[in-house]
């Protein structure tokens, strides 16, 4: 009697299924595995707080621990991108494409005419509900419903300060706003880098008040003004309006914002996600597509964790360019990732000004930058505090830096 059983029915399917599901594991692997090498832009949706979820192989490509020196060294400017390699850098750079916290295609794109000379509509309206307890409630994740989607940039006429003051009566001392029938769990602090751009000041408080109070934010925004027409240096001035923010309170994210930028759909959410947000993504004068892959220059959101990891920004770039490709670099070099909304909703409006001309030696600086990570930013920043004053419309912080000798 053989002692070997013949293959039932019932083993046959049980081995073929077996087969199917071995074979399915290993084209998905395959797959993983193509989509992380030919696209520079992977999209991971999601929704809620912009949590991701990566397959155990692409896992490890993103977060894989890099050499030291393998990253590479990109600088913009306004017509044109520019990469620079050598030999110890790679060109290899991944970024991560989220959507906002609720559907994107609830609002519609076409541009609605709204009446900026009055804010009555959402700004300057009654609190109607009343509140049946003393402990405030949580503010809804959703807030979709008080979003335009689309809104259209008003470049003239130039408002005066008492009008804006007028129009925003709701707001407090600082330029400080926060919903006053819900909680906001996370504080943002709107950093701006300024000096001579009145009119800019002007046409930026009067689009992002109502833009930020929309998304229902805890937010304040800061000035920080150089002092004097020495070389301007944009990444120290955002450094200290990190440093001087924390001095009034705790804040828990940090938009930092070129003056000239204006968002055109409100549906891109100032707030800070999981991993370092470039927000301004689509410009017009760059006709709405991304200059290069690793740019984090314009507006950019950064936790206040983050922030300490990356030593902020560096203090050696005096004149325009090079600190943003420098901050690129940094949260490569710390396994961070830059996140971005979609083309069609991270955009912005870039208001006419004079070009400044680009500092002739931002390479020879970006090019070193790894050198000096860890000494170069929050714990080496060195200026002198000449005035802070709490208007209606913003904090105003004046300083005095001084270029290195």
């Amino acid at each position: 009697m053989p002692t070997w059983c013949p293959i039932t029915p019932y083993k046959g399917l049980f081995a073929l299924v077996l087969i199917f599901i071995l074979l399915e594991y290993f084209f998905n692997t395959i797959s993983d595995t193509k989509s992380a090498l030919f696209f520079n832009a992977t999209k991971f949706p999601t929704h809620g707080r912009e949590s991701q979820t990566y397959g155990p192989l692409l896992k490890t490509l993103l977060f894989k621990n890099n050499k030291i020196n393998n990253y590479n060294i990109t600088a913009g400017n306004n017509n044109s991108s520019t990469t620079r390699n050598t030999n110890n850098y790679t060109t290899y750079f991944n970024y991560i494409v989220t959507e906002p916290p609720f559907l994107t295609n609830t609002l519609s794109n076409s541009t609605t005419n709204f009446d900026f000379s009055s804010t009555t509509e959402f700004e300057n309206a009654s609190v109607t509900r009343v509140l049946n307890s003393t402990v405030i409630p949580l503010c809804p994740d959703d807030v979709s419903s008080n979003l335009r989607g689309r809104i259209p940039v008003v470049r003239s006429p130039v408002p005066t300060v008492q009008q804006l003051e007028k129009s925003f009566a709701w707001l407090k001392p600082g330029g400080h706003w926060q919903p006053d029938t819900c909680r906001v769990l996370k504080k943002v602090a709107i950093i701006i880098p300024f000096r001579c751009r009145g009119e800019h000041l002007l046409l930026f408080l009067q689009h992002m008040h109502p833009f930020l109070k929309r998304q229902q934010l805890d937010y304040t925004i800061f000035i920080v003004e150089q002092e004097g027409d020495g070389a301007f240096n944009r990444a120290m001035l955002m450094n200290i309006g990190y440093k001087e923010a924390l001095a009034v309170r705790d804040f828990d994210c940090f938009i930092f914002h070129d003056i000239d930028l204006l968002p055109e759909d409100d549906r891109n959410l100032y707030t800070c996600p999981e991993q370092p947000r470039h927000m301004s993504v689509a410009v017009d004068i760059f006709k709405y597509k991304l200059p290069y892959p690793a740019i984090f220059g314009g507006v950019s959101a950064i936790s206040k964790e983050h922030f300490k990891l990356l030593n902020g920004f560096s203090n050696s770039f005096w004149g325009w360019g090079g600190e943003d490709d420098d901050m690129s670099n940094r949260i490569r070099y710390h396994h961070l990732f830059i996140s971005r909304y979609p083309l069609t909703i991270a955009r912005y409006t870039m208001l006419t000004h004079k070009k400044d001309k680009p500092s002739p030696n931002r390479y020879d600086v970006l090019k070193q930058g790894q050198k000096r990570f860890d000494k170069d930013g929050l714990n080496s920043l060195k200026y002198r505090l000449v005035q802070k004053k709490f208007t209606l419309l913003y904090t105003w912080i004046l300083v005095s830096i001084d270029p290195p000798s």
